[in-house]
């Protein structure tokens, strides 16, 4: 099971999700190359965080494949603690402990789970939080920041694990119009840094600045994906039209 970087990081072939009788993903199939930034597009509830949700093993699927770094997250002897060492994920609710300060909160997992010494790993965290812009909060507590610093507080929680993608449900719905930019601005800067990331969001312009890659879904499928330019400027399908009509 030896994976190389010629090959996709995450390998999302044919994916079937359905909760109940509610058919959510109806056989999506992307790739994602070490390195790509990947922004998912489209109207509420046509399956973006569903799909996300699954690459980390939070929902399992009930047809088709996803590796990531060729690991089979639908194999039912799945090691998910191996698995999400590998993916990261930011979510809309920073879900932060309340009762410990950024740095404590940053730390938390490299030391529990990784079983990192706390010294090495309050290096790292200072450095993370430094990173997301934030040097001088390492002591503030979550009730003390504006939700865009709680947000890239989770950032560099997610970070601190050394994963090798990030996922990005909506990190900027429940935000401040004012902190939204500060947020986009971190997830630019890894961007830079050669993190590959998978991003929904219905931030248009950032996602046109910086994916590689854009998809657009509509009622559990991929209704068409390109790189930005072509995909703003040529979009071809009507309903892809119709939604970049509206918030564009």
């Amino acid at each position: 099971m030896s994976w190389t970087p010629a090959e996709p990081m995450v390998s999302i072939k044919n994916v079937h999700k359905s909760f109940g009788d509610l058919h959510v993903l109806k056989g999506i199939s992307l790739d994602v190359m070490k390195g790509d930034v990947i922004c998912i597009i489209g109207p509420s509830g046509s399956g973006k965080s569903t799909l996300i949700r699954c690459v980390n093993a939070l929902n399992d699927i009930q047809k088709g494949s996803i590796k990531v770094e060729g690991i089979e997250v639908n194999d039912p002897k799945l090691d998910k603690l191996q698995l999400r060492r590998k993916v990261g994920m930011v979510f809309q609710q920073y879900n932060l402990f309340p009762h410990r300060t950024a740095l404590q909160n940053v730390m938390m997992a490299p030391v529990r789970v990784l079983k990192q010494d706390k010294s090495i790993a309050e290096e790292t965290a200072r450095a993370l939080i430094k990173k997301v812009r934030l040097e001088g909060k390492e002591d503030a507590y979550p009730g003390e920041l504006s939700g865009g610093q709680q947000q890239r507080v989770a950032i560099a929680r997610s970070l601190a694990m050394q994963p090798d993608v990030i996922l990005f449900d909506e990190v900027t719905a429940a935000l401040d119009p004012e902190t939204v930019g500060e947020v986009l601005e971190t997830i630019k800067d890894l961007a830079e840094d050669g993190m590959t990331c998978i991003l929904v969001t219905h931030e248009m312009g950032f996602a046109r600045e910086v994916a590689d890659h854009i998809y657009f879904t509509d009622r559990g499928i991929i209704v068409e994906h390109g790189p930005p330019e072509t995909f703003f400027q040529n979009a071809k399908d009507s309903r892809t039209k119709e939604f970049l009509s509206q918030i564009l």
